[in-house]
């Protein structure tokens, strides 16, 4: 086949919409029940998943949203928030 007649290569993520992206990022990025007693601390992913969803917020213009997911990953990153206790676990008094 000669080089005129070839279609451009499309990749996958072309295929999808921003938003689409912003959320398979959101998705990818956001702790699994599995992994949240080990990862609820870890400040750097705490800071990406609420970052991601910041984004999903704000391609949803939902600036409000947006601002609150923003602030909380700058919470994260400035240690100025914290994990709380697991709910499911109780109070142990």
């Amino acid at each position: 086949m000669s080089q005129s007649t070839q279609q451009p290569q499309i990749s996958p993520i072309d295929e999808l919409s921003t938003l689409e992206l912003a959320q398979a990022l959101m998705e990818r990025l956001s702790i699994s029940p599995n992994d949240w007693h080990r990862l609820k601390s870890n400040r750097n992913s705490r800071a990406r998943e609420q970052a991601a969803a910041a984004i999903v917020f704000l391609l949803k213009e939902q600036p409000q949203e947006a601002l609150a997911r923003l602030e909380q990953a700058a919470g994260w990153l400035d240690r100025s928030i914290s994990a709380p206790p697991c709910p499911s676990h109780g109070d142990k008094k």
